[in-house]
């Protein structure tokens, strides 16, 4: 991986970027079951929406963003405050050169300041890989600790076939009889 590449906080006027790197996932893959493109204020909503609570991530090469991470909230009920659904999205063509990697553990480690303990990641599975799905993102999370916890047959269904989805969880903390509260990403201190 290129050494140049640095990891920062996105920002809403991070969206149209960032979007430009999701729109391909959208259109052409599985990988993402939307099935429109959102608009880039739909977008920044989006981003703007997370980073109330968690960590919203770019990867940043020659002043370009070629990669995204975030956490956001795996339920919303009080007792699920610990744990967290992990999402990532790379440049097409940064794809396998440790960007991703790079996102994600820099992400977990201010997971972990806050307090989070579970890391979900929901992803797309195909039996039979094609070109609109591999099976590339399963063994990704694999490399990185994760191990599959669910696996949901043909629930979603996208240019016109069904594809799986399975859940992969990586637990990076003690789970104690009285766990410390969740600090919001806004009260970290030194981001």
């Amino acid at each position: 991986m290129n050494t140049k590449v640095t990891i920062r906080m996105a920002t809403k006027a991070d969206a149209k970027e960032i979007l430009e790197i999701y729109a391909p996932y959208v259109k052409c893959t599985a990988i993402s079951f939307e099935y429109d493109v959102p608009s880039v204020e739909k977008f920044g909503e989006r981003v703007n929406n997370i980073l109330k609570k968690y960590p919203y991530l770019v990867a940043v090469e020659s002043n370009k963003i070629i990669g995204y991470a975030y956490a956001s909230s795996f339920k919303d009920r009080a007792a699920y405050d610990w744990a967290v659904e992990t999402t990532i999205y790379l440049r097409q063509d940064c794809q396998g050169k440790g960007v991703g990697k790079k996102l994600y553990l820099a992400l977990e480690e201010i997971l972990k300041r806050q307090n989070i303990l579970n890391l979900n990641a929901c992803i797309a599975y195909t039996p039979t890989e094609n070109e609109n799905l591999t099976n590339a993102s399963t063994h990704f999370h694999e490399r990185l600790g994760y191990k599959k916890v669910a696996h949901f047959t043909k629930c979603g269904y996208k240019f016109e076939k069904w594809y799986d989805m399975i859940w992969m969880e990586k637990i990076i903390g003690e789970h104690s009889a009285i766990p410390k509260p969740v600090v919001p990403i806004s009260e970290l201190q030194g981001l």
